[in-house]
């Protein structure tokens, strides 16, 4: 079964309303990332309690928090930033959740990311640890300009740091960003057998912003037949970036977040895949 989320801070920064637009398409599901243009990384826990009693009250659930983790360069303070790790573990509980999507590090300045692969493994061991302790699970993500750009770069990742507290997420846009044909060079090169949740966004490499699924070079298709034949269940989380994508955010509208919603829909649809 898949179960279809969203980063709804990309309808609206109200929580009402994305709950709202939600609704009428069918999913009950929010990854938090941001309410009232507050990120979550910044949430105090009475807020996130009182976000998630909102969240409760109207059917909602939330499978993981979009944290920011992992952002920022390596030469910047990483004691500063594994504290505000556990600050997140702590809001992913008040969420009523234990994960959360996490990154790989920026290169210091004037640096290569790739020439820094020992401090990568060195902070993403420490993340991982702290997850340990405090029984947490972290999603890592594909990300641009990241030490986990590359498929090479993720391979490298969790054949190094092989954790139950520490799983692949899978971004088919933001390896489309790169020139990477994301079915062709990522998925069947490994990333298939290390997935356990999805970004859902595609893109044209010649278009600023996202699209659909499906409608741009992010070979959802080829993916979602291949999760068929693995009989594969877990989280797909629209992300449409139809309108604004940013470092930290985006942002799409409620229409087109439906358009967005309905086209992984009959995607999922023309693939056999079950859903909620």
């Amino acid at each position: 079964m898949i179960t279809i989320s969203a980063f709804a801070d990309e309808i609206d920064p109200d929580l009402d309303a994305q709950m709202d637009v939600l609704s009428r398409q069918g999913v009950r599901f929010i990854d938090v990332r941001g309410i009232d243009n507050i990120n979550i990384a910044s949430m105090s826990l009475q807020q996130a309690r009182q976000y998630h009693q909102r969240m409760k009250d109207k059917g909602f659930h939330v499978p993981s928090l979009g944290s920011p983790i992992g952002k920022i360069r390596i030469d910047q303070d990483f004691q500063q930033h594994l504290e505000l790790l556990r600050h997140c573990c702590d809001l992913a509980r008040a969420f009523g959740t234990r994960e959360i999507r996490v990154f790989s590090f920026y290169a210091s300045k004037g640096k290569k990311i790739e020439d820094q692969r020992a401090q990568v493994m060195d902070r993403l061991a420490g993340m991982v640890d702290l997850a340990r302790q405090e029984d947490g699970l972290l999603w890592l993500e594909n990300e641009r300009d990241l030490y986990g750009w590359s498929p090479q770069g993720m391979l490298d990742i969790f054949a190094t740091l092989r954790s139950p507290h520490l799983k692949c997420l899978f971004d088919p846009a933001n390896f489309v960003y790169d020139g990477i044909a994301p079915y062709n060079q990522a998925w069947t090169k490994g990333l298939g057998d290390l997935t356990g949740y999805f970004h859902i966004k595609d893109k044209h490499p010649d278009q600023p912003h996202c699209c659909p699924a499906g409608r741009g070079h992010g070979q959802i298709p080829e993916i979602l037949a291949d999760l068929k034949n693995r009989n594969w269940s877990g989280v797909m989380t629209v992300e449409p970036h139809m309108t604004r994508a940013e470092q930290f955010t985006g942002f799409t509208g409620p229409d087109l977040f439906g358009e967005a919603v309905q086209a992984l829909k009959d995607l999922l649809d023309q693939a056999a895949l079950a859903y909620q």
